[in-house]
């Protein structure tokens, strides 16, 4: 392959973009040999150095590797571990702006290392029942049955969302069975769909939530439960308001159903915690996330609902894992009750609401008009993905491909932008982001 030929941008990100974008198209190979630093400094009319950064910058990523006199070579796809839609998200070339990981700010989490340290002093010591004890710990119930938007049967904590979600398909859910998801929706969910051999049935979203004629088309074609992101959703960053709730309450009495609430944002969404478990008690699992809040390393998500489920839930979690941590069951605890982790997570709220007007306005300035919406994530409007993602890449910028988000794997005419992460610059950042997705 003539590599010179593909580059347009002749710094060391440029040269290491078209690398990259060549490698996610096939064009080239795991094992291909890249040309020599030399050669291709000459072909380009650059400097060896420049050439040099490129390969490094490669390399750091793990898109290629030296092999001394044997060249610089093609690595594997990374993370070949990772389920196909999440490898679709992951990697890429290397960026000055990552727009890419629907993740937190780190600089807006509330310190760990003060809880930890109070929680070292104050937990009980372990006792030789403790296999046999409440899941939950007691203050952690309490404080979550004070905080739940309807009240659950039973309320206990795994690891995380997606195991939440994944427990509860288990337990009310066949192999072939069919689930009602949001489309565009979230693409891990539609990957452990499709690991429990399960049918997605697409139910599109307005400004409101998930459309009732549509969901009500999904249930008569034989959906058994249906999985929504009540708030802040996932990639539109719409709300469930609590009219759309009472209308696809209205929907699933006519039908037999579970509902799983994907509440992944938690206390940073700005919006009100709607539920469909105040109209339908007994047939919603409600899943509230702390990872965006206070840490994705905490591991933990409550969960809330009918005894039927959720006691199922709870017995076969006891012979896997048993519990998710004590201790951190603690931590959290402790950050839902101390008052400057109380403030940080409250500050953040303020500080997502602010980028997300700020960056929309700035936007606007520039003939981009979004949906208000909420949380971290921006579900921005492309004339062509493909060259939107191409023309971002080559000003540093990486945001999510549109495609693993739909789950009609209908061609995508979005881009996902973490707003979260968007701090400063945001009028250039807007500019960037205007210009790319232009026709």
């Amino acid at each position: 392959m003539d590599l010179a030929a593909h580059v347009d941008d002749r710094s060391p990100r440029g040269i290491a973009a078209t690398v990259a974008r060549l490698v996610r198209g096939g064009d080239l190979r795991p094992g291909d040999r890249l040309p020599t630093v030399r050669v291709l400094s000459a072909e380009l009319g650059v400097s060896p150095a420049t050439v040099s950064g490129a390969w490094q910058a490669l390399a750091a990523v793990g898109i290629v590797t030296s092999r001394g006199r044997a060249g610089t070579v093609v690595l594997p796809p990374p993370a070949s571990w990772l389920p196909p839609r999440y490898r679709d998200l992951a990697g890429g070339a290397p960026a000055r702006l990552d727009l890419s990981s629907g993740t937190p700010d780190p600089e807006l989490l509330p310190l760990l290392g003060p809880a930890l340290a109070r929680v070292a002093v104050q937990m009980p010591s372990a006792d030789s029942g403790a296999y046999l004890s409440s899941p939950v710990v007691p203050a952690l119930e309490a404080l979550l049955r004070e905080s739940w938007p309807f009240a659950p049967q039973r309320i206990t904590v795994v690891d995380g969302a997606l195991d939440a979600i994944s427990r509860t398909l288990e337990r009310v859910a066949g192999y072939g069975s069919r689930v009602a998801v949001e489309n565009p929706g979230f693409p891990p969910l539609f990957d452990l769909l499709d690991q429990l051999g399960l049918e997605r049935v697409p139910v599109t979203l307005d400004r409101q939530g998930m459309r009732p004629a549509e969901l009500q088309d999904a249930l008569q074609s034989g959906a058994k439960v249906v999985v929504v992101q009540p708030r802040a959703q996932n990639p539109t960053a719409v709300s469930m308001t609590a009219t759309r709730a009472r209308e696809l309450a209205g929907v699933l009495r006519r039908h037999e159903a579970i509902v799983i609430e994907d509440d992944h944002s938690g206390e940073i969404a700005s919006a009100r915690d709607v539920s469909l478990g105040v109209f339908l008690p007994d047939r919603v699992v409600h899943v509230r996330s702390y990872s965006k809040s206070h840490g994705p390393d905490l591991r933990i998500a409550a969960v809330g609902g009918p005894a039927t489920v959720l006691d199922a839930l709870v017995a076969r979690r006891m012979l896997g894992p048993g519990w998710t941590s004590r201790l951190l069951q603690h931590v959290l605890v402790d950050l839902l009750t101390d008052s400057t982790a109380v403030e940080s997570v409250a500050n953040a709220r303020r500080v997502y609401f602010a980028r997300r007007r700020t960056l929309r306005e700035a936007l606007t300035t520039h003939g981009v008009v979004v949906d208000p919406g909420d949380g971290i994530n921006l579900w921005l409007p492309v004339h062509d993905e493909r060259t939107a993602l191409l023309r971002l890449e080559a000003a540093g910028i990486r945001v999510a491909p549109g495609a693993p988000f739909r789950a009609d794997l209908t061609p995508s005419d979005h881009v996902r932008v973490t707003v979260g992460l968007v701090d400063r610059e945001i009028d250039d950042v807007a500019r960037t982001l205007a210009l790319a997705g232009a026709s």
